[in-house]
């Protein structure tokens, strides 16, 4: 039983950064799920002409639904295996404020889009994973997109990746990942283009904020040099 406790402890210790985002992912999960099945309200209908010049393309559902390993992955990555710690605490900070905002958006100016084909040109195993991706995530609540949000927030975090920066390949690969998801929204109508380019103007604001301004990284640097300090004296 000691051993148990005793390992319990030492996880905890070297995991405890991944619980924030944990317990985000929690609440945002749970709010999301509140937003989705609210009672009915005004919904502000977002298109643009770009929208009616994009194609049904169904081939595009497996970027899409390769975005769900593609950021858990990522997190792991950034949370267990980078070496340098406060590129974690860059990218989950990154996206946190992005899905923050997204409810927040979402909960104050209800938005949805309708250009989804009411009938698919095709039947095949692509459009029936299009039709189960329909049936789980409805076409409102779209701005901006976090497919597209936490898309480029990921590849910002690969490419500043002191790990990564040995392993150029990798990087290459994420970017073509990340463009494909990015078209993917598009293509298989889940958002518009105003979804894709209000996440890409957020995302450039967040980068600039926690990448560019060096407050950031000291806040970070001086919170943890506090938190051993705490800990040793506990000691």
């Amino acid at each position: 039983m000691s051993y148990i406790v005793s390992y319990m402890k030492s996880f905890y210790r070297k995991y405890k950064h991944l619980l924030p985002l944990a317990i985000f992912l929690i609440f945002y999960l749970s709010v999301f799920v509140y937003v989705e099945n609210r009672p009915d309200y005004h919904m502000h209908l977002l298109a643009s002409q770009f929208d009616h010049l994009i194609p049904f393309c169904e081939i595009f559902v497996i970027p899409y639904i390769i975005w769900f390993f593609y950021i858990t992955f990522g997190v792991l990555f950034f949370g267990i295996v980078e070496r340098d710690r406060d590129q974690y605490y860059q990218l989950s900070t990154n996206l946190m404020i992005g899905m923050a905002l997204f409810l927040l958006i979402s909960l104050v100016w209800p938005n949805g889009h309708t250009l989804r084909p009411a009938v698919l040109p095709r039947d095949n195993v692509f459009t029936r994973l299009v039709v189960m991706i329909y049936s789980s995530d409805t076409s409102t609540n779209v701005f901006p997109s976090i497919h597209v949000f936490n898309t480029i927030a990921m590849h910002t975090a690969v490419r500043h990746s002191t790990t990564l920066k040995k392993h150029p390949w990798a990087v290459q690969i994420s970017g073509i990942i990340a463009v494909s998801i990015v078209l993917s929204t598009m293509f298989i109508k889940q958002h518009t283009v105003i979804d894709v380019v209000g996440a890409m103007g957020l995302n450039l604001v967040t980068w600039y904020l926690l990448y560019r301004q060096p407050q950031f990284l000291t806040y970070i640097h001086n919170h943890r040099i506090r938190s051993r300090a705490r800990i040793n004296e506990k000691r």
